[in-house]
């Protein structure tokens, strides 16, 4: 990547931030009395703080690069990662979930699953959901270490220590809190930083309509603007693929995979103050989230047409398309702001992970398996010290990131693996009180295998590379196609096995279920009708109805 070309005005700007997001931890830290202090917030912040969260912690270099180097290399079809494979999944959550994870007051995922199943599911879950979380912090912490390689110079490595440090920093001072609030303020940093270079790159290129004309130039062709185009089953020219991939893979078994059983993210509307705001966290969250593609896509389409040989050099690939922009049309200042913003993405995204990381280790491995029945402070002490095991771990994964050049391909991979066989798992779990405590099991273990032999089986699949001409150094396979395919295999073999299994063996009583299954109230919960509804413009029916609205306006005008 090029050295960005900063001055004392933006490292100002810079120290600025990082002494603010110090500072947060340190107020936050204030407020830590117990482990739940420290790993749930206490379950005591509002809707609109835990909504904000929830979008920024999901707006990391996932979101920032990843996005935009999938717009650089897909096109305008990357708006089906938000309007189909985001938003809809997010309002179920909302609306759905929610109650279920808020109510039997569950501390993490996997308890939920230890509670619905067995001790052998529960420890498998969470023993995935561990080695994904520090997997997935491993991308954003190489992003991150990319834009400091690029401001001062220093090698990978050494970026890479040096970001760890930082959020090392505010979440061990302030736990979830910390990482909450910082969050908020990074979400604004975030967008702050991006605008101006929307604006201007638009501005560059002859507006929307010169952009499209432009792209049209390039290896994407003429029909990159078209979202559904060339998705034909058998024959597709789609960047992304067919519509059974994009629908089934990316808008079902991916998305809600992901957005409902990803405790990244959940944790953050479990630390919601009532059921509520739990259930209005991601339904705040989905409306700015509709819009975020204008910061992201536009970018990267921007990006393709003015940065020469973006994507076919290895020292310019797509994950660079947003750093090189901010230096081609940044002044100093404005790119110290923008810097934060990006630096502000990395740091939240790998926050929610480790946060994640640590509530999950703590509780369902570290208290559940290995040393039980200790006063709440151990459990604290155990949480701070599994915080720094995480970012040490992330600094490992790192180097994994590294080498793709698209670290979307890399992280929805990722997903295939560990999200699609837990939401089968997940949604068989709440709707079929039949399904039985092994076939938790079972069903979790097959999914993942399946998604591990479509993975290296579909590159020996010619139906996966353009014009269905197969390639034998599989450089030209589509990545994201397969990886769609990947989950759909692991969403379908989880299924079948958890079925099997559960005819085969003993399901839980009935007494067992309650606030677990749908339709089996929980005897312990308050009876609803005494529970305060909340205001009607806090409906989170209508809060979702009118997210959806949206994305159905929006997906028809740009179809």
């Amino acid at each position: 990547m090029l050295r960005l070309d900063v001055n004392v005005f933006d490292y100002v700007i810079l120290a600025i931030y990082f002494i603010l997001v110090v500072g947060i931890g340190v107020m936050a830290r204030r407020a830590i009395a117990t482990s739940e202090d420290f790993l749930l917030s206490g379950r005591s912040l509002p809707a609109w703080v835990t909504g904000l969260a929830f979008i920024s912690a999901n707006l990391g270099a996932i979101e920032i690069l990843g996005m935009a180097a999938n717009g650089a290399q897909y096109g305008l079809s990357t708006v089906h990662f938000y309007w189909i494979g985001a938003v809809p999944a997010m309002i179920f959550l909302g609306v759905v979930m929610m109650p279920f994870y808020y109510g039997s007051r569950v501390r993490s995922v996997p308890e939920f699953l230890l509670r619905r199943f067995n001790r052998e599911t529960h420890l498998f879950n969470a023993l995935s959901f561990a080695l994904a979380a520090v997997l997935t912090a491993g991308v954003n912490l190489y992003a991150l270490a990319l834009v400091i390689n690029a401001l001062i110079g220093w090698p990978i490595w050494v970026s890479v220590l040096l970001s760890a440090l930082f959020v090392l920093a505010y979440i061990l001072l302030g736990g979830l809190s910390g990482a909450i609030y910082n969050e908020v303020l990074q979400f604004f940093v975030i967008i702050a930083g991006l605008i101006p270079l929307v604006i201007i790159g638009l501005h560059e290129v002859g507006g929307y309509s010169g952009l499209k004309e432009k792209v049209s130039h390039t290896a994407l062709g003429p029909n990159s603007f078209d979202t559904w185009g060339g998705t034909n089953v058998g024959h597709w020219t789609n960047p992304l693929g067919d519509w059974i991939g994009i629908v089934m893979g990316l808008g079902f078994v991916l998305s809600f995979g992901y957005w409902t059983t990803n405790f990244a993210e959940v944790q953050r509307a479990l630390s919601a103050k009532d059921l509520s705001a739990a259930q209005r966290t991601p339904l705040i969250g989905s409306f700015p989230k509709i819009f975020i593609p204008v910061l992201t896509i536009i970018p990267g389409l921007i990006a393709l047409v003015l940065i020469p040989n973006l994507g076919k050099d290895k020292n310019v690939t797509y994950n660079d398309a947003i750093p090189l922009l901010m230096n081609r049309f940044l002044p100093n200042g404005a790119l110290g702001i923008a810097l934060a913003g990006l630096l502000a993405a990395f740091m939240a995204g790998m926050a929610a992970n480790v946060s994640s990381f640590n509530t999950v280790f703590t509780y369902d491995i570290w208290q559940t398996y290995i040393v039980k029945g200790r006063r709440d402070g151990y459990y604290l002490k155990v949480g701070r010290v599994v915080t720094v095991v995480g970012i040490v771990i992330g600094i490992g994964t790192a180097f994994i990131a590294s080498g793709y050049s698209n670290i979307m391909n890399y992280i929805q991979l990722l997903f295939s693996f560990f999200n699609a066989p837990l939401f089968a798992t997940f949604i068989i779990a709440m709707f079929w009180r039949r399904s039985t405590p092994w076939a938790g099991l079972y069903g979790l273990i097959a999914g993942t295998l399946g998604a591990g032999v479509m993975h290296f089986a579909g590159y020996h699949i010619a139906y996966f590379y353009p014009g269905g001409v197969f390639d034998p150094t599989h450089g030209k396979i589509n990545a994201q196609m397969l990886n769609f395919y990947g989950a759909i295999t692991a969403f379908v073999a989880d299924v079948v096995v958890t079925v099997v299994v559960s005819l085969v063996t003993k399901p839980k009583p009935v007494s067992e279920l309650g606030g677990l299954v749908w339709g089996i109230p929980d005897p312990k919960a308050p009876d609803p009708h005494t529970v305060a509804k909340p205001a009607w413009w806090n409906s989170p029916k209508l809060l979702g109805g009118t997210s959806l609205g949206i994305v159905i306006v929006l997906s028809l005008i740009f179809n």
